[in-house]
């Protein structure tokens, strides 16, 4: 029986690895040993505290002599800005150094909350500015409401440029935004029961709901601010607001929605329609499907759907949709650390292929990367590092264009069956994941050129990390034991070890070469095989998987 019972045993160095990688972006040996021995439940409550962004801005280090700074700040009009695309690169620079730089559930819960309600970043979302503030949209309600930010996203900037419903007036109805809140970012479809008819809802609540969406508009010079969130927002053009009352389908059981009268009212009306999509318990079971999907597995049975999902939805609808309730319940649970069962075909540690995203944010923070600072060398963490090699060349290779799927569905791991996870593997992503590393080890962009400003020192990584470097056997169990979510067997360990000891050495040959770099301080010889041992360890199967 699958259960949401608090794990009863403290953490031990298996599931603390478990828990950080699936709940952070921040994966360091020091936070392992903190969570080694702490209960489920003391661990996850200390991820829970929202801290302060280290960076409170992204920064345009261009052009040369005469930067345009802190642009998103700027009283200038968004649009006046020049390369709008660079500067969304740089906003998603912004936003991963300060995932880099926190040990909580805020920005992991926040990526969630963008593969929940997609935008294309470059695909028509306005301006690197607007975007920003989606992003800053997202960050507040990581750790909060999904039906509040299910209000607030219909007047987001981004979002009304993106599907088009700044177009959606009453004498011209556009139904792209009301048709992929339904069927996207809420309630889901369900299975198709009829011609233009779903379980969740018909073709007649999409265009009842584009009714309710109607003469909300974008507002480029970003003028009104929202109280709640104190972040800007769209306006409410009332004459182009379809007043009529909406009558929905017996899906919502044939509710009607009173018209607004004035412009203040079409608040209430989009709360009126946006309460009753959050009403139906099957809008609950979506959200704890995405939830389950994006922290412990893609695929599950019957028993999971009864005794998870339904439970775990339950709670969603007794706390109003608040986020917390329910993943602090599900990552605290036997379930997630796979200690509800004795069956070995359902495993949950290591049960998911890391996305890129994930793939290079561990490198960095369990490699202590020394990259760029953005505040002290900008041009070089922004446009060198992030930019050109992060953004441009190993997202895009590696099968992950960042923050910017190529479609409102999102990205393929997180919906598309039957591969979801899987769908990050392809013969078209495989060099660029496995060449991160290889790029990040020797101090250049191997998967295409030019410089990464940034280089691992795997000595230094061996020294501080590792308990005996000096016996091959114990380094290489001391490196797997952080890299990998399981433990690795001696034929794994004896692979490993030919790249520290030569075909027919004895171990002791290593042993002999670590002595002698710490007699001379000569490190070319230890430091090349290191390098090598590291680029193999990491591109390894085992730590694909998380």
């Amino acid at each position: 029986m699958a259960s949401l019972s608090p794990l009863g045993s403290n953490l031990d160095l298996r599931k603390a690895k478990h828990l950080l990688r699936r709940a952070t972006f921040n994966f360091t040996k020091e936070q392992l040993e903190t969570f080694t021995g702490m209960t489920a439940t003391a661990a996850v409550n200390s991820l829970t505290t929202a801290t302060s962004n280290i960076l409170a801005e992204p920064y345009e280090p261009l052009p040369q002599g005469s930067p345009e700074g802190f642009w998103t700040s700027s009283t200038e009009p968004a649009n006046s800005f020049s390369n709008q695309p660079r500067k969304r690169a740089h906003v998603t620079a912004w936003w991963w150094h300060n995932a880099m730089n926190q040990i909580n559930l805020k920005h992991k819960l926040s990526f969630f909350l963008h593969t929940s309600f997609t935008i294309g970043k470059d695909s028509g979302s306005a301006t690197s500015t607007h975007f920003f503030d989606h992003i800053r949209l997202l960050d507040y309600y990581a750790l909060g409401n999904i039906k509040s930010l299910a209000k607030k996203i219909t007047l987001d900037t981004s979002m009304l440029n993106y599907l088009n419903n700044t177009q959606n007036n009453k004498n011209n109805p556009n139904e792209n935004y009301a048709r992929e809140y339904l069927e996207l970012f809420t309630i889901l479809k369900g299975e198709q029961i009829g011609a233009d008819n779903y379980t969740n809802y018909t073709e007649v609540d999409i265009q009842q709901a584009a009714k309710v969406f109607s003469g909300f508009k974008a507002s480029q010079d970003r003028s009104i601010i929202d109280p709640d969130t104190n972040l800007p927002k769209g306006l409410s053009n009332f004459n182009q607001h379809d007043t009529n009352d909406k009558t929905f389908s017996s899906a919502f059981g044939n509710q009607v929605i009173r018209g607004a009268t004035s412009a203040n009212d079409m608040q209430r009306e989009l709360d009126d329609f946006v309460d009753m999509v959050f009403a139906q318990p099957e809008t609950a079971k979506a959200y704890c499907r995405k939830i389950y999907r994006y922290f412990v597995k893609s695929e599950w049975n019957d028993t999971v759907e009864t005794d998870i999902i339904t439970p775990l939805s339950q709670i969603l609808i007794n706390n109003d949709y608040e986020i917390l309730p329910v993943v602090k319940t599900l990552l605290s649970s036997e379930h997630f650390y796979d200690a509800d069962d004795s069956d070995a075909t359902d495993n949950i540690i290591g049960a998911i292929i890391k996305s890129p995203l994930q793939q290079l944010s561990e490198i960095c923070s369990l490699f202590s990367v020394n990259y760029p600072n953005p505040t002290t060398n900008p041009s070089e963490f922004y446009i060198s590092f992030f930019l050109r090699f992060i953004h441009n060349t190993y997202f895009k290779s590696a099968g992950m264009e960042f923050y910017n799927p190529d479609s409102v569905a999102g990205y393929p791991a997180y919906y598309q069956e039957p591969g979801f996870d899987r769908n990050w593997f392809s013969s078209n992503t495989l060099i660029g994941r496995y060449k991160l590393i290889e790029s990040l080890v020797v101090g250049k962009n191997t998967i295409t050129a030019g410089r990464i400003s940034t280089q691992i020192d795997t000595l230094l990584f061996v020294k501080n990390k590792t308990a005996t470097p000096s016996d091959p056997n114990l380094l290489i169990t001391d490196i797997a034991n952080l890299l990998y979510p399981e433990a690795i067997d001696t034929a794994r360990v004896d692979y490993f070890k030919t790249f520290l000891v030569d075909e027919g050495f004895p171990d002791y040959y290593w042993t002999d070469l670590w002595s002698q770099y710490l007699n001379d301080n000569q490190d070319a010889s230890v430091r090349t095989r290191l390098n090598a041992l590291v680029t193999a360890m990491v591109n390894a199967a085992e730590f694909q998987l998380m």
